[in-house]
Formats: C-alpha cells, sequence, structure tokens
C-alpha cells in the first residue's frame, strides 16, 4: 500500500507542472481536489511521504477549496490517471543514478547542492526533523549554539522557514549568521553527522548522513529573498558595511519581484497559472507600471481589464501585506524555476 502511495504522490507531483484546456486551476489545487476525493485513508498515507513544506501547502490548499463541481473532479482524476499510467519504477533508489542523472541535466555546478540536499534529505534524522518543527522552537534550540553551527542548520532548512527562524535572532546575530551562511563553501561529512546526531539525540532514531555541499552565496541569498522588507534592507546595509564585496555579491544573487520583469512571456504564463487572482492584485499594488504592463500582456484581455479595474477600485493596504503576496509568488516562481518550467532572470543565468 505504502510503494502505491508513493508512486502515486509523484504522479501528482508529475502532474502538478502540467497545464491542461479542461482544468484552469493550480497544480496545488488539483492536488488538492484529488486527495479529497481519494478519501482519509488514502490521502494519509500519500502525505505520509511527502515533506513538511508540501503538506503545509496542500493541506492549506484542501482547507481553501469550495464549491468543486463534479466536472472538475472528473478532469483532477483523469488527468491523474492518465499521468500515473506513464510511472515506472526504472532507475528510482539509485543514488548513482539520481547523481548522474542531474549532473547531466544541470551540469556539476548547478547539480552539487540539489543532489547533496536531496540525498542528505533522505539519510538525515535529526536535522530532518527539524524541517517539521515551528521556526520559533528552532530558534530556541539552536539560539545558544556557536553562530557557525547555525549557519550550518539554516543552510539545511528551506529559505523561507530559515528566514522566519532568523527573524528569532537579535539583529547582530543575523548579520553575522548570513554572512556564515554567503561564506560556507560546505562541511566535512563527518562534522555534519556529528551534527545530525546531537540534534537526533533530542529527538530518536539514527542518522547516516553522506552528503555535505550546504550554504553558499546563493542560500544566503534565498534566506534574505524571504525575509520582511525592512529586516532584509537592514541586514544588507550591516553585510555591505562589514564586507562590500560579499553585500554585492549577495545582491546579485537576490530575485525580487521586480525582476520578474526578466522572466519571458511563456515563463509568465505558467507563473499566473499557479498564482491566485487575490495574491496577484495584492502583490501588484506595489509594482511599478512596467511590470504591471508585462502582466496584463500575458493575460487574456478580458481577465487582464478585470484586473486593473479591481486595483484601481482597490482600498489601500499594508505593505507588509504587499510585500507577504509577492514574497509568496516568488516563492511558487522558485518552484517552477526549480522544476525547469520557467527561467528566473536574476543572478545571471542559474536556476534560481
Amino acid at each position: 500500500m505504502a510503494t502505491n502511495n508513493q508512486t502515486a504522490k509523484q504522479a501528482m507531483t508529475a502532474s502538478d507542472g502540467n497545464a491542461s484546456d479542461v482544468n484552469k486551476t493550480s497544480g496545488l489545487e488539483r492536488s488538492a481536489i484529488l486527495l479529497l476525493a481519494l478519501g482519509e485513508k488514502d490521502a494519509a498515507e500519500i502525505l505520509r511521504h511527502m515533506g513538511p513544506k508540501e503538506v503545509q501547502d496542500v493541506g492549506l490548499a484542501m482547507a481553501s477549496l469550495t464549491g468543486v463541481s463534479t466536472d472538475q473532479m472528473e478532469a483532477v482524476m483523469h488527468q491523474f490517471v492518465s499521468t500515473l499510467e506513464k510511472q515506472t519504477a526504472l532507475g528510482l533508489g539509485s543514488d548513482e543514478y539520481i547523481r548522474n542523472m542531474l549532473t547531466n541535466a544541470l551540469g556539476e555546478d548547478k547539480a552539487g547542492g540539489v543532489i547533496d540536499r536531496i540525498l542528505l534529505g533522505r539519510n538525515s534524522k535529526g536535522l530532518e526533523q527539524l524541517k517539521w518543527m515551528d521556526p520559533r522552537g528552532i530558534a530556541e534550540l539552536i539560539r545558544l549554539e556557536h553562530p557557525q553551527i547555525i549557519a550550518i542548520v539554516l543552510s539545511f532548512l528551506e529559505p523561507d522557514q530559515a528566514a522566519q527562524v532568523v527573524s528569532q535572532f537579535a539583529d547582530r546575530v543575523r548579520t553575522d549568521v548570513i554572512m556564515r551562511i554567503a561564506t560556507l563553501d560546505g562541511i566535512q561529512p563527518v562534522a555534519l553527522q556529528e551534527l545530525d546526531e546531537i540534534l537526533e539525540k533530542q529527538f530518536s532514531g539514527a542518522s547516516n548522513v553522506k552528503s555535505s555541499n550546504l550554504g553558499g552565496v546563493k542560500t544566503a541569498a534565498e534566506i534574505l529573498n524571504m525575509l520582511d522588507g525592512a529586516v532584509e534592507s537592514k541586514l544588507m546595509e550591516e553585510i555591505i558595511e562589514v564586507d562590500s564585496d560579499l553585500g554585492q555579491e549577495l545582491q546579485d544573487n537576490m530575485f525580487v519581484f521586480e525582476n520578474l520583469i526578466d522572466v519571458d512571456d511563456r515563463g509568465i504564463q505558467a507563473l499566473l497559472r499557479e498564482v491566485s487572482t487575490e495574491q496577484l492584485l495584492l502583490a501588484l499594488r506595489g509594482a511599478d507600471e512596467a511590470l504591471k504592463e508585462k502582466i496584463f500582456k500575458n493575460m487574456s484581455k478580458r481577465a487582464a481589464e478585470m484586473l486593473k479595474d479591481d486595483l484601481e477600485a482597490a482600498a489601500p493596504a499594508k505593505l507588509s501585506d504587499v510585500e507577504a503576496s509577492q514574497k509568496e509568488i516568488l516563492q511558487v516562481a522558485r518552484r517552477l524555476a526549480d522544476a525547469g518550467e520557467i527561467m528566473l532572470g536574476g543572478g545571471g543565468d542559474e536556476f534560481v
């Protein structure tokens, strides 16, 4: 049963990026509809094979669903079955296969961090359990550790979760930790295994860490991207004051909402399929006219006119709410970029 549900989870992930004329809902919404259709027992089995971020996202999507029609349900089930029929188990479970495949697809430089995160995440227990914890709880757990240890732990977390943890620290600690993440050039497997075991003793189980390529400028930039705008600006000022070259390198690798202007039309269209109108309406309050026009031209004429009217009629919104909505859209953009569906224009030709 577990194997079947794991395959089902893989098929859900595969169908997530496929646009369909019969289905205008996002991939996340389709996954939510499918899980609701399967019933509690089977849905729970599938969720068991997902990571904490995936569980949170799909759970929120399920809670937000209203008025799902029979036609929508049938369309989602048909697409899922069609995708599932194309799945095989060939090549699964082989570390060497995964390494070679990703290296050939992405190149050695780009694939390194992805490979290590996949294999380390699979084998780790102590560090992995942090991903399920509340950011405040993680901060309390590592607050008294050496800043280098904190930097390693944060490098292992997803950028948005790491950003929430960083927000719990004092300003001085934030600056120190971010700079250490940016200059972190991997860690010896033995040292990482010891850290994993220390954390695991506070939980349970055993570990077998085999990978060590954590940290770096890109990781630090992704965490900075997820911070509150005011916190991010202050941190960058302090980093530039201490090390102007590092500050510039971080800025070069950061991708902000305004950078969406550099995404091609096909990428914008893919992004719009995954973003709700409410999210977009709030995010565009703080966008310049050039970006707004790019968004409008990649929508249907009727949808663009409706969005323009809504923007003109909308009441003032808090800057913090606008920034939060923009960061949520950037998270979707990065997910699509990681899946190879769009290419983000910030930081050269890197997929971020």
